[in-house]
């Protein structure tokens, strides 16, 4: 029983670090404010070739400096995804402890969590760094402009949401996982911009009317919008997404 456990034990630890190897470790400095990102490319990598960019943001728990965390969910979707299959690099920033993507105020209402976003267009310190690491790689002649993607989930679905507007010329396509965010500057920065918006309808984290309100604001501007609301699912409604096989080709179909 003991020589089983040690087997299975190896095995997943040998899972673990394969995993971890598609990433290389990376940091982008700029105004002194650095932030930490790992970068996935795709299998067989051709230097003389350009790729599509997804840019992956992680929700709050997974915050630090350490610069491996904001994979703790996630990571399996991307490199099943993206390293071959939907070839594409992927660069994952980690935000750092005791702050946001977004701008946005977190408060309690009658024992409920609820977020207020659109206080200011003043970007936190990550989300300016993380523009400029957007640019910088746009600029790299490793990416397909044409073919840029973002998507989150919770704190990164909002900092999704907030890269949009903040960035309106960029992405040819979105995804935000239980996030929320300022629903006019979005609508109104996502004409040439499809979004997938996801959320669990039993939410008690970041409530689901963030993501009802976004979508309706969204479709009524005009704008390519799904939905997709998950009956009975909590927080963790990026686990039905990242197990669908639906949203990779979606994200991968569209174009500037």
């Amino acid at each position: 029983m003991m020589k089983t456990r040690f087997s299975f034990l190896l095995i997943f630890i040998i899972c673990c670090t394969w995993c971890y190897a598609q990433f290389e470790a990376a940091s982008y400095m700029i105004n002194g404010y650095t932030l930490p990102y790992l970068v996935m490319y795709p299998k067989d990598y051709d230097a003389s070739k350009q790729y599509p960019l997804l840019v992956f943001l992680h929700g709050a728990g997974e915050r630090g400096d350490d610069n491996q965390k904001q994979l703790a969910n996630g990571k399996d979707f991307l490199v099943n995804n993206f390293q071959s299959t939907y070839p594409a690099i992927v660069i994952a920033p980690q935000c750092p402890a005791n702050t946001y993507w977004a701008n946005v105020e977190r408060s309690t209402v009658d024992n409920k969590t609820t977020f207020t976003f659109g206080l200011t267009d003043t970007p936190t310190p990550a989300m300016q760094t993380l523009t400029y690491l957007i640019r910088n790689w746009v600029a790299s002649g490793k990416v397909d402009t044409h073919r840029v993607y973002a998507g989150g989930l919770s704190m990164g679905g909002m900092g999704t949401y907030e890269l949009l507007w903040r960035m309106p010329d960029t992405f040819a396509a979105a995804f935000a996982i239980c996030g929320g965010g300022d629903t006019r500057k979005v609508a109104a920065s996502t004409a040439n911009t499809a979004l997938w918006i996801f959320h669990g309808d039993d939410d008690s984290v970041v409530p689901v009317q963030f993501s009802q309100d976004m979508y309706t604001e969204v479709k009524a501007a005009g704008n390519e919008v799904k939905y997709t609301e998950y009956p009975g699912v909590n927080h963790g409604s990026w686990i039905n997404v990242f197990n669908s096989t639906e949203l990779t080709p979606w994200l991968y179909s569209h174009k500037r």
